[in-house]
């Protein structure tokens, strides 16, 4: 007899991943993956543990049309699997949020009080947190969020250099991608708990892109701060900027919407390039204004790996992760070229192949490539949380 299932919900901010898990084992039962959304581009993919394909579709305009296609995917695929819990991945869960926690009325209205600091996924999160409320009204629904891997930083990666009345009002550094990064370090720490315990900097490099230092496992600093726009340029969003171009640009009659249109989704790769914010397309295309912009991604990553090196006081590995992390051979080969003063050599051959590993056996600082997984973090979260089934 089979038994009861935990849904994971995860929309990032061009894309929506969802999964069905058994509620006692955490076996993955089915998974579902949409990308490119937002432009009517949009691909589904859905498929069984073992690989069977369940439905693929495309054409998808946004979030929302993705998740339904999803959830009636699953719904007819294993109609004996009832959802007794749904966990969502929520980006920003503000200052106090540190582990899951269950979803009422008064904590969705806290987080939709967050939205203006993470326009390109609060309201995706919040959307698939209502959609699966009205859809499983009996299951017990879990926010996991991205935020609270970073909650114990430091003061001195916290704050800004502002009057300290600001940071008690909540305007502080946050960090995001915490989900990955905590299966990340938790899978490093499977595969080499001595790597683990030490100086450790993950590259999430995808449409969103940040990077993180570990210290023991714990994060003591992270490239994206107050919020998903600081640190490095993304797929969409600018990275690092000089906060008086803000200025110069509202005394020239920019207002907020405005400006939030273009730091979120006009800038980045897509900015620079003028040709598409996918590293993909960027890839494949022969256009100087490409090139210029590959460039720039792998020059803020590699000045940000010294930095947050700085910040640890050394580096014994270094882990790419993320969709351009897992997949982009040549971005790895680039921010590692050149980088032995940081102990790092890399093997083209096993970066090339894909392995595990990918420093050369005499490396001083390791370096791995560790695909993510935060559905599974979000799984367990539910589990701890709701001690289901």
């Amino acid at each position: 007899m089979t038994g009861g299932a935990i849904l994971t919900l995860n929309a990032g901010s061009s894309s929506l991943r969802a999964a069905l898990f058994d509620a006692v084992s955490l076996e993955r039962l089915a998974t579902a993956h949409a990308d490119r959304l937002g432009g009517g581009q949009g691909t589904l993919t859905v498929t069984t543990a073992d690989g069977a394909v369940l439905a693929a579709l495309d054409g998808f305009a946004d979030h929302r049309g993705a998740l339904d296609a999803v959830l009636a995917a699953f719904a007819q695929a294993l109609p004996d699997r009832p959802v007794q819990a749904v966990g969502h991945r929520v980006v920003h869960g503000g200052p106090d949020l540190d582990a899951p926690a269950l979803l009422d009325d008064a904590l969705v209205a806290r987080l939709e009080s967050y939205a203006p600091f993470a326009p390109l996924h609060q309201p995706h999160n919040l959307a698939g947190i209502a959609a699966a409320r009205a859809a499983f009204p009996d299951a017990a629904q879990v926010a996991c969020f991205d935020t609270a891997f970073h909650r114990r930083q430091p003061f001195v990666n916290d704050c800004f250099a502002l009057p300290r009345s600001f940071h008690a009002a909540g305007i502080r550094r946050y960090g995001f991608h915490g989900l990955s990064y905590a299966y990340v370090s938790g899978e490093l720490r499977r595969i080499s708990p001595t790597l683990a315990g030490g100086r450790v900097v993950i590259a999430h490099l995808g449409n969103g892109a940040s990077m993180c230092a570990l210290s023991d496992g714990r994060s003591v600093a992270s490239t994206m701060g107050f919020s998903a726009l600081d640190g490095l340029p993304m797929g969409t969003r600018c990275g690092q900027l000089d906060p008086g171009v803000v200025l110069h640009l509202m005394r020239q009659g920019w207002d907020a919407d405005r400006l939030e249109d273009l730091l979120y989704r006009r800038s980045g790769l897509l900015g620079l390039s003028g040709i598409s914010g996918d590293m993909r397309a960027l890839q494949a295309s022969g256009a100087p204004e490409a090139a210029q912009a590959i460039d720039y991604f792998v020059f803020r990553i590699r000045r940000e790996l010294g930095g947050l090196a700085a910040a640890l006081g050394g580096i014994d590995a270094l882990v790419f992760t993320g969709g351009i992390g897992e997949n982009a051979r040549a971005i790895r080969r680039r921010v590692c070229e050149g980088m032995g003063w940081l102990g790092i050599d890399l093997d083209n051959a096993a970066n090339e192949c894909g392995a595990l590993a990918i420093s050369a056996p005499l490396s001083r600082t390791a370096v791995l490539v560790i695909p993510t997984n935060e559905e599974v973090v979000i799984a367990q979260g539910v589990r701890a949380l709701t001690g289901a089934p």
